[in-house]
């Protein structure tokens, strides 16, 4: 068991990417502290983990909510030992077509709640010299059509990441960022079904179309992110720290300006 002992507050944990990582952490030993904005899916996973987890809900762009559920988690299970800063999404349209809710929102939900998160766990991390992962994005190194505040915000977390490694590195704490390409979520599902809508096609097909260009033509499983937080979360990773860590089935890899040619 790679985290017998350790004890995890997951932010965004109520499905996909979130709930996998609870859910895998639990089985390698850890407690976990489930965060997220919807009460509803929380206490699902947790019935599901039993005593080993705590659901509390919280949106972790409020400093007051997110103090207090690293201290909940305290509380609960002794210390904090690692944080997956996982919750975010917001961030549709071309700057032209972004009005200031739209890009307030993007900020808020994408790059302060992965502030905030951070900023509140940080001394308890400093004290057990713990980790953190920064999910992020493959939007966070390049850019998709009419997203500009997602992709600005995502790239930020890039940016947040390695200011955290630099001043918290000699104090113990290591912190890396992770940019998935497509993953099977709810909410992938629904950017999926946008493509069901137009082209009368499955949501299969759909998750086929966009990664059809991509090198291993699949898109990821929420279940083999959680396996790279596990593994950026362990001992096995003692000397990463500030590293961009790309998860996206090659798609970064591939020059588009040769497509017409395959």
């Amino acid at each position: 068991m790679r985290l017998k002992g350790k004890v995890a507050l997951v932010a965004g944990a109520g499905t996909g990417i979130g709930a996998a990582t609870a859910r895998r952490f639990v089985a390698e030993g850890a407690s976990v502290v489930l965060t997220g904005r919807r009460p509803g899916p929380l206490a699902e996973v947790a019935a599901d983990l039993g005593e080993a987890a705590l659901a509390v809900p919280a949106d972790m762009a409020d400093t007051a909510q997110a103090r207090e559920a690293v201290r909940a988690g305290v509380e609960r299970f002794g210390s904090l030992d690692v944080v997956i800063a996982n919750a975010g999404g917001h961030g549709g349209n071309a700057v032209a077509d972004t009005d200031d809710e739209d890009w307030r929102l993007s900020i808020e939900s994408n790059l302060t709640t992965c502030f905030v998160t951070c900023r509140e766990a940080l001394p308890a991390l400093v004290e057990s010299k713990g980790a953190i992962v920064v999910v992020s994005s493959i939007a966070g190194l390049t850019a998709g059509p009419a997203v500009a505040g997602y992709v600005t915000t995502k790239h930020a977390l890039v940016g947040l990441t390695r200011s955290i490694a630099r001043d918290y590195g000699p104090r113990g704490v290591r912190v890396n960022c992770l940019c998935p390409g497509w993953v099977r979520t709810p909410m992938a599902d629904e950017q999926m079904d946008e493509l069901v809508e137009r082209d009368g096609i499955t949501r299969d097909e759909a998750y086929a179309l966009v990664t059809k260009d991509v090198p291993l033509r699949r898109p990821a499983t929420a279940e083999e992110i959680a396996a790279i937080c596990l593994f950026l979360a362990s001992p096995e990773s003692a000397i990463m720290t500030g590293s961009v860590i790309v998860a996206d089935g090659g798609a970064t890899a591939v020059d588009l300006p040769t497509l017409a040619f395959a």
